[in-house]
């Protein structure tokens, strides 16, 4: 599968020089990739990079799409190229004319930012999956958290920083915001943000030990080898997190066959479930 745009840690919020240098270096690598990605793609035959569906997904589904998309095929002898990243940057790469026909947000204010302007195909709109919010520590760690409004989470911090999807944008930053600020820990957790570009992006600063503790989905947890999840953030404590699917403006038939196997059939639904997402 290609991937057309990489996913890009941001690294302006990392206060300390080695970790501000790490971020800089993975930025690069990662911007590199994107570009070689791109002329791997513009080098395609005009054919086969026309007659390829592509889907814009939420950096979370990336494991479970790949292996809908690889079930697909199988089926369907028919190839799926998916796009990586989070929510709002797919959206807006969407509004300025990305080339995608099918789009998966983790969230329903992207999906409906899209809708609003009449960006997708009407009545396409369905509410695919669920999930859950936790805190994360890397493997080895020896941190016991329990979430709730007493919790020493500056304690718990020191002098590390929380790594989360920049709530500014990122769908998982903007749901640990909701929950931080419904338990009356905002205060303490903005200044000490470690913002990533994308779920991904947070999951990957602790792994490599950068920050002590983040904030994901449990889907993103559940496939890394490299953080253990300390503690489930009260579901009452943030909004219901809702992915919703949505075919683009001008999606051609084989764009709505993929999309109707990804949305309907059971083995799309096996294969999310198997990833930990709750489905419809």
């Amino acid at each position: 599968m290609r991937h057309l745009f990489s996913r890009l840690i941001t690294p302006a919020v990392l206060r300390s020089s080695e970790t501000l240098r790490t971020a800089m270096a993975v930025t690069r690598r990662a911007a590199l990739s994107g570009a070689v990605a791109l002329l791997a793609v513009a080098a395609l035959p005009l054919s086969q990079a026309h007659a390829a569906t592509t889907v814009f997904a939420a950096a979370s589904a990336t494991d479970a799409l790949n292996d809908i998309m690889a079930a697909y095929k199988a089926a369907s002898g028919k190839e799926v190229i998916a796009s990586y990243a989070s929510s709002s940057t797919l959206a807006q790469q969407i509004e300025q004319g990305a080339p995608a026909s099918v789009f998966l947000s983790a969230n329903t204010k992207w999906a409906k930012y899209l809708d609003d302007k009449k960006l997708l195909e009407p009545g396409s709109m369905v509410d695919l999956l669920g999930n859950e919010l936790v805190m994360i520590a890397p493997s080895d760690s020896k941190a016991k958290v329990t979430i709730s409004k007493d919790m020493d989470l500056a304690g718990l911090l020191g002098d590390g920083r929380l790594s989360v999807g920049d709530p500014d944008h990122v769908p998982v930053g903007q749901y640990a915001k909701g929950a931080l600020t419904s338990l009356g820990l905002w205060a303490v957790a903005e200044p000490k943000l470690a913002r990533a570009s994308d779920v991904r992006g947070a999951l990957a600063l602790v792994e490599r030990g950068e920050a002590p503790l983040g904030i994901v989905y449990s889907t993103d947890a559940a496939v890394s080898k490299g953080v253990k999840t300390v503690a489930t953030f009260p579901q009452e404590s943030y909004e219901k997190i809702v992915y919703p699917a949505a075919l683009v403006k001008g999606a051609d038939a084989d764009a709505k066959a993929f999309y109707s196997f990804m949305t309907s059939s059971p083995v799309a639904k096996e294969i999310f479930a198997k990833y930990g997402f709750s489905t419809k």
